[in-house]
This record gives structure tokens, C-alpha cells and sequence, in this order.
């Protein structure tokens, strides 16, 4: 049963991934699939992909494979994409506009209820009809609403800080864009997301490629 054991980060970074796909597979009408199969598309092992199920109960059927659309939902249970988060966002510049205004988060249920500021002349207006408040009103509309989740976008520079004032509000759960870490409680929940890093991972790879190529 879930939550009997540890499940690896590498095994919840992968169920993101599966969920894509099967989401896909379902669009194009797909309606069963075998490790192997999924293993071409996803370029991973079919051993490790029924190792990775297997550890939330399996799912699949000896010379059945797995039903795509039951699968599909099973991995969206344990994601929790069964039911709804609400979310907020703190910073409404580029990236916290952006964010805003990606109504596919909506689709899998979490739902962005507010946006937050530090500048007063960003206050009242809207983002796709997400009102912006002011920063000073975080705390009374935090205590007024069932928000599970913070997005921080917003400059390193006071990320600790609103952080910390989340975190004194009783938010768990923390989607963390600022360029820092956060030292926070055990119990708080961060996700870091460092597009500088994503970026230079990109680069690494760009230089190895380059490099490979000019030895042959």
C-alpha cells in the first residue's frame, strides 16, 4: 500500500512523465499498452517502468499490458491531481504573469486564487481575472482563504523573507522560482525550479556534443 514505504525521488520525478504520456496515448486513441512499448516512447526500461509502478501496485496484466486510460488515472490519483490546489502567486512581473496565465495548471486543479505585489501601482488590476493585491494584504487574505500552495516569483533578494511570512501563515507547500534556496521547516514542502540551471545544463550539453564532434 502507499505510504507503507519510501518511495525514491527518481521514481516521483518519472510519474510526471508517465502521466504526460498516457495523456498523450489517450488522444491518439491508444487504448492498451505494454511495458515494452511505453518503454520506445518514453526512453525507459521496461523493467524500470514496471519496477516504478510496482511500487504503487503494478497496474498491468500478464499479455495485457496496461490499460492506458485506467493507468492514466491511477498515476493522477497519486499525484494528487484528483483533487484541487489553490495557489497563489507572489511577484506579478514577467514570470509570475506568465504563470498566471497558463490555464492548463487550472486543468489539472490547481487553481490560482490571487496574485501578490510589492508594487502599490500593480494593485486592483488583473491578470487573465486573477486579482493583484498588495503585499501588506497577504497575511489577511491568507487567513480568510484555504490556499495550500505559494508560487515565489520573485528575485532571490526577498524570497527569504516572504517566505518565512508563508510559511508564519501556515502554507505547506512552496513553489520556489527565486534563484535561492530556502531554509525552511521539515515540514514545508519546497519545489525549486532554477531556470539559470536548466539553462546551463542545456549549455554542458551543447559543449560536450561540440566537443565530441570535433575529435572524430
Amino acid at each position: 500500500m502507499v505510504g507503507e514505504k519510501a518511495i525514491s525521488k527518481a521514481v516521483i520525478k518519472r510519474l510526471p512523465r508517465y502521466y504526460r504520456y498516457l495523456s498523450e496515448l489517450m488522444d491518439s486513441g491508444v487504448e492498451r499498452i505494454s511495458s515494452g512499448e511505453l518503454s520506445g516512447r518514453m526512453h525507459v526500461t521496461a523493467s524500470q517502468i514496471r519496477q516504478d509502478l510496482n511500487n504503487f501496485g503494478g497496474f498491468g496484466q500478464q499479455g495485457y499490458g496496461y490499460n492506458v486510460q485506467y493507468l492514466y488515472e491511477e498515476i493522477g490519483k497519486i499525484l494528487g491531481l484528483d483533487k484541487r490546489h489553490n495557489m497563489i502567486i507572489i511577484g506579478a512581473g514577467n514570470l509570475g504573469q506568465a504563470l498566471a496565465n497558463y490555464e492548463n495548471f487550472e486543468a489539472r486543479g490547481f487553481v490560482t486564487k490571487a496574485i501578490f505585489d510589492k508594487n502599490p501601482e500593480l494593485s486592483g488590476k488583473k491578470v487573465r481575472d486573477i486579482q493583484v493585491y498588495k503585499m501588506e494584504e497577504l497575511e489577511g487574505f491568507l487567513a480568510n482563504n484555504e490556499i495550500e500552495i505559494a508560487a515565489l516569483a520573485i528575485p532571490k533578494t526577498g524570497a527569504i523573507v516572504v517566505a518565512q511570512r508563508l510559511v508564519n501563515c501556515g502554507i505547506k507547500a512552496i513553489w520556489n522560482f527565486a534563484h535561492t534556496d530556502l531554509n525552511l521547516p521539515k515540514d514545508v514542502m519546497v519545489e525549486n525550479v532554477h531556470l539559470s540551471e536548466s539553462l546551463m545544463r542545456l549549455s554542458y550539453n551543447i559543449n560536450r556534443h561540440e566537443m565530441e564532434q570535433s575529435v572524430k
